[in-house]
């Protein structure tokens, strides 16, 4: 079973995720976008890379495989229609894999991608949610494939998991993105509160992530859709009346990407 995942800080605001093996000294990594600092993590504590989890395409996430590769020979999984090169085994919807005695399901996120997959498991004490650039920390994934419609679908794929969930995504935006809910749900206590939270983390050098469903669901605007608060937030930006979640979630990563 997986006893540990680590943050492994990548480029200026990544995390490459590692999962610690109870029985041995071996490791699988999360979207590795940069092999060097897996081979340094590696090296300094003595460990072996067994598995590669792919969740999308983008260089950020995939530019350290075909090395990692090289140096390991890891299992290598992710999305078929990626084009990754390095994959060994693709995967769908309701798929599942084996990692470290440990069940993953498969659930395919298109949005910030057309190929974007998460992995869940509810195998353990704590369910756990490995979601790429889906799911965020008070946000959510640019839309550079897929349309509104799909996102909001896959966000609400995710928000349906059990509230207890530890979402680890794969960027430290948390901050930025809370400072844009303030403006899109300024009246949410919840919300307030968060932000000195997360502050306070970011002061003492901490990463952040995970989060939980019930933490997101509870601050995220891009889950909060259908409150009234975010709508009329959200109409106010746009001068006209939002009428459907879907219109609503649109206009507001509109306005975050301009933000």
């Amino acid at each position: 079973m997986i006893n540990k995942i680590h943050p492994i800080p990548a480029f200026t605001d990544n995390y490459i995720w590692a999962c610690h093996d109870s029985e041995s000294d071996q490791i699988a990594v999360v979207d590795p976008g940069d092999a060097d600092p897996v081979l340094d993590y590696c090296s300094d504590n003595n460990l072996q890379l067994s598995h590669i989890l792919i969740t999308h395409h983008h260089a950020d996430h995939t530019g350290g495989l075909l090395r990692l590769l090289q140096e390991f020979d890891p299992f290598v999984v992710g999305p078929e229609p990626s084009g990754i090169k390095g994959i060994k085994q693709f995967l769908h919807e309701q798929d599942s894999i084996e990692l470290f005695g440990q069940q993953f399901d498969i659930l395919e996120v298109p949005g910030h991608t057309l190929d974007h997959i998460a992995y869940f498991s509810d195998d353990s004490e704590t369910p756990v949610l490995f979601c790429g650039d889906t799911l965020f920390a008070a946000g959510c994934g640019r839309l550079f494939e897929g349309t509104p419609e799909m996102m909001a679908n896959s966000l609400n794929k995710l928000t349906s998991l059990p509230g207890e969930t530890r979402v680890y995504c794969t960027h430290e935006y948390t901050l930025a993105n809370l400072a844009f809910a303030l403006a899109a749900d300024s009246e949410n206590k919840a919300l307030l509160d968060r932000v000195e939270r997360e502050k306070t983390k970011r002061d003492s050098g901490l990463p952040t992530l995970p989060s939980s469903i019930k933490l997101e669901l509870a601050t995220n605007p891009f889950l909060r859709c259908e409150q009234d608060s975010v709508k009329q937030n959200v109409s106010s930006h746009c001068g006209k009346p939002m009428r459907e979640p879907v219109e609503t979630f649109a206009a507001l990563r509109s306005w975050k990407d301009n933000f």
